[in-house]
């Protein structure tokens, strides 16, 4: 007798008279990274109380003085004194601030930038000049102090220049005039001490000490733009919402019609994108400068200045293009299985329209996301700012102890002032030496590792969930007398309180993967500049296999979640279960399953493509009829980009609920094929419409479950063949 191969993946499902849908009667599963999970909570709580104790935003709000204090600060008596001064900012050439971002000069809060040259000497023989000089030096200075004492002790700058405020700091108001650099419309000035300088000698101190905060020009003007427009952003985010939930609504009545809809409709706005940036391309041609390369442009940030380069449209045409014929050839190849397609979504449109409280359970993941993302990027901050004020030996000659750490307190009576006579200690960065400062790095990690872990459990748990749910309406025969009162409420309640761990054990995993590639992303980003090919192609290796990774494992997960919700087991026989079930179907799988996946990408392009278009002729302008009513900005592109990437969202939030449903429904259909073989007395849970697609298309599905659905009617009729012949037999 041979024996009997045993199944490569393994045994198919057995008729269970007894299996009604999602099992009740469960336990605990993964307690030990259910544990695990709540101690890490715990400590993430922990992490988060010291750093609220020993963080202070304030350092990355308002400037700081020589002193460390704030500017501008409410509550303080620099409350009004918003604008940060600089001594001489001609002392911020020195390439020491390129390394440690601080201008070896002091710095003081001023209500007011300087509006007028002056130099103390003439001040100080103008009463009415020297009063106005005294709001541009430090507390001591009395009108008995000759010059030589105050420049002496650094009381004073020795000059003024016309400065205007620039993200809080008073910066000299350069300008240009016949080709010539000028501040306060003058080419030359007094540096203090009778010597005639060009203005030209304040641009390098001007570009170093606005090396850290150029980028904050950006940003402040980002924030500006989005000041002026965000009521206009949430108008495009309202449409983009009422969009999506209106492309639900008629799915669940005109799948079939909708579905073609959809094909049609994304194929034409790429096709107008295509026409329009060739419009845009040949207008441009002859232009002055429209020629010149992206590669010999660079980075700007103005990111305007980009389209007004061919080059740039020619780019957006030829990826729109490749996009569009790549729609376009799948269209083609998989229009057989389209059909098959529009049925699952019509069958899912049945089930959320018999649970109708799943289209608004991604209120409820965004909610959770959101307190996820607060609270990592409020920790974020508390840390990055828990240092401590470090104050330095700054001085104009040679000093031994030039650079040395300092106590301004009594830094006068110090041997260090001995020494270095014109020397002084100035505030010069955030520091710290203490254990907490030396392990600071190590609590960002850990911020950062369980912001992963937390965002991918509140994902788990809304896949979960809507899992428990849909599956309840599958496995009910008579819908929907035989589904719960609540179905999601009670697919939740399942969740939490007895697959707690497996959430905390899918996530985890899928957190070490992403934190991996992060940490590959910052290796990338420190090897820039190195020159090492093998390097960069190891990096460039990893990078792949761990995106690869991160995608094969977030599929394992959806898959296991759902036969969690099914069968209440634990992570690893559930991912095992979905991973064996889903080979036993592969064919189905690439054809059926993922088609569905491709429509419902092609409706969210089309929501984000809709609303993106509106977004774009509405913000820069393009249309006179919306000229008088956009708001001036910097950049139109960022309220155009913020619509485009929320509309993903809630679209993608609106479809995931979709998409979902399509999921826990194709593994219930592999199963209910395994279990059933549509006699009386094993009938199908799936609708008669699934079922008569299912069998159209049997014959051209090879896989082992066809073969199946086949195999009990084979026996069927073998059966009623012996007992026809042994009748014939009988009665001959």
């Amino acid at each position: 007798m041979e024996l009997e191969e045993k199944p490569k993946y393994g045994e198919p499902r057995k008729y269970d008279p007894t299996f009604k849908g999602p099992i009740h009667n469960r336990g605990c599963t993964d307690i030990v990274c259910c544990i695990l999970f709540i101690l890490a909570i715990l400590g993430y709580v922990a992490v988060g109380i010291l750093a609220w104790s020993q963080g202070d935003p304030r350092k990355v709000i308002y400037p700081t003085d020589s002193r460390g204090q704030f500017c501008g600060q409410a509550g303080t008596p620099l409350e009004n004194k918003r604008l940060l001064f600089y001594f001489n900012i001609m002392k911020c050439a020195s390439p020491m601030v390129l390394l440690e971002f601080q201008c070896p000069t002091t710095q003081m809060c001023v209500e007011k930038c300087p509006d007028k040259f002056m130099t103390l000497i003439k001040a100080y023989t103008n009463k009415k000049d020297f009063d106005y000089y005294k709001n541009f030096c430090k507390e001591g200075l009395t009108n008995t102090m000759s010059v030589p004492e105050i420049l002496k002790a650094g009381l004073c700058p020795a000059m003024l220049t016309p400065s205007k405020p620039f993200t809080r700091r008073c910066f000299p108001a350069l300008g240009q005039k016949g080709g010539a650099i000028t501040v306060g419309n003058n080419s030359q000035f007094d540096d203090g001490t009778g010597t005639m300088r060009d203005a030209k000698d304040l641009v390098d101190g001007v570009k170093n000490a606005t090396v850290v905060i150029e980028a904050r020009q950006v940003v402040m003007k980002i924030f500006e733009d989005y000041t002026h427009s965000w009521y206009w952003i949430l108008i495009g985010l309202v449409i983009a919402m009422l969009t999506s939930l209106l492309f639900i609504v008629l799915l669940r009545f005109l799948a079939g019609i909708m579905v073609w809809v959809m094909i049609v409709m994304v194929i034409l706005v790429i096709g107008y994108g295509i026409f329009h940036c060739y419009m845009e391309y040949a207008a441009l041609k002859g232009e002055p400068g429209s020629d010149v390369t992206l590669q010999d442009l660079g980075f700007q940030t103005d990111f305007s200045v980009y389209l007004q380069i061919r080059q740039t449209w020619l780019a957006f045409m030829i990826i729109l293009a490749i996009v569009e014929v790549i729609i376009i050839l799948l269209l083609i190849f998989l229009r057989k299985r389209i059909l098959i397609a529009i049925a699952l979504i019509k069958e899912a449109s049945r089930a959320i329209a018999h649970v109708m409280s799943s289209l608004f359970y991604p209120l409820f993941t965004f909610f959770l996301l959101a307190m996820v993302i607060a609270y990592w990027a409020v920790t974020a901050v508390f840390l990055s700012t828990s240092n401590e004020p470090i104050y330095k030996v700054f001085n104009e000659t040679a000093c031994e102890h030039s650079r040395k750490t300092c106590d301004p307190a009594n830094f006068s009576t110090t041997s260090l002032k001995v020494d270095c006579p014109d020397s002084e200690c100035l505030f010069a960065f955030y520091g710290g030496e203490t254990v907490y400062h030396k392990y600071l790095i190590g609590l960002q990690f850990y911020n950062v590792f369980l912001f992963f872990w937390c965002a991918n459990f509140v994902t788990a748990l809304g896949q979960m969930t809507l899992a428990g749910a849909f599956a309840s309406y599958y496995w009910a025969f008579v819908k929907p007398d035989d589904m719960p009162a609540f179905p999601v409420f009670s697919a939740l309640g399942r969740s939490l309180r007895y697959h707690t761990g497996t959430l905390a054990f899918g996530s985890l995993i899928l957190s070490i993967v992403q934190i991996i590639r992060v940490l590959l992303e910052y290796l990338d980003h420190k090897l820039k500049g190195a020159h090492n090919k093998f390097t960069k192609f190891l990096l460039c290796c990893l990078k792949c296999c761990f995106w690869c990774l991160e995608k094969f494992i977030k599929f394992l997960n959806r898959n296991a979640y759902i036969m969690v919700a099914i069968y209440g087991k634990n992570f690893c026989t559930s991912a095992r279960d979905a991973f064996f079930l889903l080979m036993r179907n592969m064919i189905r799988v690439a054809v059926l399953d993922k088609v569905t996946d491709f429509l419902l990408f092609l409706g969210k392009l089309l929501v984000v493509g809709l609303v993106g278009i509106f977004a774009f002729f509405f913000f820069s302008g393009r249309v006179k009829a919306f000229e008088d009513t956009a708001p001036n900005l910097h950049y139109y592109w960022v309220p155009i980009l913020t619509v485009v990437v929320g509309s993903y969202l809630i679209a993608h939030g609106f479809f995931s609920v979709y998409a979902m449903c399509v999921d826990t429904l194709f593994l219930c259909f592999c199963e209910d094929l395994e279990r059933n073989d549509g006699s009386a007395a094993r009938p199908y849970y799936m609708s008669s419409t699934l079922h008569e697609i299912l069998w159209e298309n049997k014959a051209e599905d090879p896989s082992p479950s066809s073969a199946q659905l086949q195999q009990p009617e084979d026996e069927d009729v073998q059966l009623k063949q012996q007992q026809t012949q042994m009748q014939e037999e009988e009665a001959a």
